[in-house]
């Protein structure tokens, strides 16, 4: 058997420009969709407002981008294509508090290695614009005049005719240009202020105009992730520590099933990164199922200094000085924002959703009311329900009043919406307009559900899912006031564990401590629990302490106790909530409402399901045809 020869080793020497340049493309054009990112982030840097992207073949053939940005200089175009060339940082100092979303000078010589590219440029000062080509095989320009109006048209054609190897690796042509749909949708959403048009095989396929006012914004918003998401959205806005964070995040009934609803942007550039992401599914444990993910638009604003983006090729991942400091920022603004969403604050999907159907609706007064005065329920001359008996009497009104009445006393925030007078057929909607956001109790369906009435149509509750929430948040308060008390182990256990973990649980002992858990090191790879949290103590101790020393390696810190604390927590309001075929009076029915509309997250039981769900006046008016 022979062994092939190793030849020897060859002499060090300097790579050419052209070999160095497709070794950089490597890294920062992996597919069209990398190309239309640079670019666009180059015309952001100019300043544009207005950016045009037209696109041929998936954005193999083409991809053409124009802006009304500040231009080129003539003598700084035969730079712009070269390696590590750039305007935008100088010094040491401008690498360390990057403001523009650009910064290493190699995207427009990675990209013209790999493809024909023309770039026109002008300014505002130039009488005309100049032209700059290369091509893959020659990194050698040529600068000639060209006719163009101020700002900068990219041309990128043939896209890796040079590497066909690389070619081989891209997809179809429909998934490409669905890649590249998707960059174009984060960076719009990124600049709100800047009008993008996005064209594939010369067919409009979207258009962003400028959005400035705060409605103009929501409705972008709404074009890339849908109306609904916007519907069912919160609106975020926190300060605090030189730190803003704003947008929208998504209720707990808008989840979704993967996490494609998911933008998140650091000083206007959009990232992916693992301490924002569980920041983002510490704040939703509470209120979303399992295997469920959130939708957000969120935007957090910090001092350039305090992170590095110079961490990734492509830039999607960044660096925080500090850490734990943004991952407990994004915690709470976060959580704060879903606690503090009651039932009148937001009105719900189905119902915001009904107010786009077409059909013809009964007429509306002065004050929202629709008026039923002029659709009559009887034929001229028949006998009214309140005739035949089928409306409540004005006694039986006023004994559910004055059951109500008894409650009240006991519940001074609650109003009732009507007065002991006789409600009318006609006085019944009226009477609506006035109450809390989720009304006041009509009756119980299958000793499961209570019907209740607002001025937005029909509420149905689930009684036992609520009734869990209430009790769940009751008992969270009154454990956040005690404290976590520890309890001591007769026999301490001991866990053997790396020795990173050792080093984390020696430096990290008073974060433990105040965890609950006492924690020794006995040597380089073996700890001592001496204590662990009294409701914790048939938890699997050694699991729970390797769990959270993970946590406070990689975030600073953890919350795992308080996890498995809620989850105690949780199975026991879950037990101790009323259960179906449980009879309620109405007062106890109207006790639950005001409750839930004084607690925080009410809108979801213990394990994310919704708890209400609202049926609008114009959803039954569907139903049944009314107006049609």
């Amino acid at each position: 058997m022979s062994i092939a020869s190793v030849p020897s080793a060859s002499r060090i020497h300097t790579l050419s420009q052209r070999l160095c340049n497709q070794i950089a493309a490597g890294e920062v054009v992996e597919r069209p969709a990398s190309v239309v990112k640079e670019l666009l982030e180059n015309s952001l840097d100019a300043g544009a407002d207005r950016i045009d992207i037209d696109l041929e073949q998936g954005g193999v053939k083409l991809v053409r981008i124009r802006d009304n940005g500040g231009g080129i200089e003539k003598d700084d175009l035969p730079l712009a294509l070269s390696r590590h060339a750039t305007s935008k940082i100088s010094t040491l100092d401008d690498l360390e508090a990057i403001a523009s979303l650009g910064f290493r000078g190699e995207a427009l010589a990675s990209i013209s290695s790999v493809s024909r590219l023309s770039l026109i440029s002008r300014t505002v000062a130039s009488e005309a614009g100049w032209q700059v080509e290369a091509e893959g095989r020659d990194m050698a320009t040529s600068v000639t005049p060209a006719a163009a109006p101020v700002g900068t048209c990219v041309e990128v054609r043939d896209l890796f005719f040079n590497t066909p190897a690389r070619r081989k690796f891209l997809r179809t042509e429909q998934t490409e240009f669905q890649r590249i749909e998707d960059m174009v949708k984060r960076v719009a959403l990124s600049r709100f202020s800047v009008g993008f048009t996005l064209q594939h095989n010369q067919r409009v396929v979207h258009r962003f105009e400028k959005a400035r006012s705060p409605t103009e914004q929501q409705r972008r918003v709404a074009q890339v992730c849908g109306p609904a998401f916007i519907e069912s959205a919160v609106k975020v806005d926190f300060d605090h520590n030189g730190m803003k964070l704003y947008g929208w995040v998504s209720l707990p009934t808008f989840s979704r099933s993967q996490q494609d609803l998911q933008y998140f942007y650091v000083n206007g550039r959009v990232i992916r990164d693992k301490l924002v992401a569980h920041a983002i599914k510490q704040a939703y444990r509470d209120v979303l199922h399992e295997g469920r993910h959130p939708a957000f638009v969120l935007y957090l604003e910090l001092d350039p200094a305090l992170v590095d983006v110079n961490v990734h090729p492509t830039k999607h991942e960044v660096r925080f000085r500090d850490g734990r400091l943004v991952h407990d920022f994004l915690f709470s603004a976060l959580h704060r924002s879903l606690a503090e969403v009651r039932p009148g604050d937001h009105a719900s999907s189905s119902a915001v959703a009904a107010g786009g159907f077409g059909g013809t609706s009964p007429p509306v007064n002065d004050s929202g009311i629709r008026e039923q005065s002029r659709m009559p329920l009887f034929s001229a001359g028949a006998m009214s329900y309140a005739d035949r008996g089928n409306f409540p009497s004005s006694g039986q009104v006023r004994n559910q009043l004055a059951g109500y009445a008894a409650f009240r006393s006991d519940h001074p925030d609650n109003t009732p919406a009507t007065s002991t007078t006789r409600i009318h057929p006609d006085e019944a909607v009226a009477a609506s307009e006035v109450g809390p956001p989720l009304g006041y109790a009509l009756a119980q369906l299958h000793g499961i559900y209570v019907l209740a009435q607002n001025a937005n149509g029909l509420v149905i509750i689930d009684m036992h899912a609520a009734h869990e929430r209430l009790t769940y948040e009751h008992m969270k308060s009154a454990a956040d006031e005690d404290g976590i008390k520890a309890q001591p182990l007769l026999v301490p256990l001991a866990v053997a564990v790396s020795e990173a973990e050792a080093d984390c649980a020696e430096t990290q002992a008073e974060a433990l401590m105040q965890l609950g858990l006492g924690v020794e090191r006995l040597g380089p790879e073996t700890l001592s629990v001496r204590q662990i949290p009294a409701i914790l103590r048939n938890a699997n101790v050694e699991q729970l302490l390797r769990d959270v020393l993970s946590d406070l390696r990689e975030h600073g810190s953890s919350d795992r106790i308080r996890a498995a604390r809620d989850e105690i927590l949780a199975t026991m309001a879950c037990h101790g909530s009323v259960r179906a075929n449980r009879q309620l009076s109405v007062p106890e029915m109207n006790a639950l409402l005001r409750d839930m509309e004084r607690t925080e997250r009410s809108g979801q039981c213990n394990h994310g399901r919704p708890t209400w769900h609202q049926v609008s006046v114009a959803e039954l008016d569907r139903l049944f045809k009314r107006g049609q």
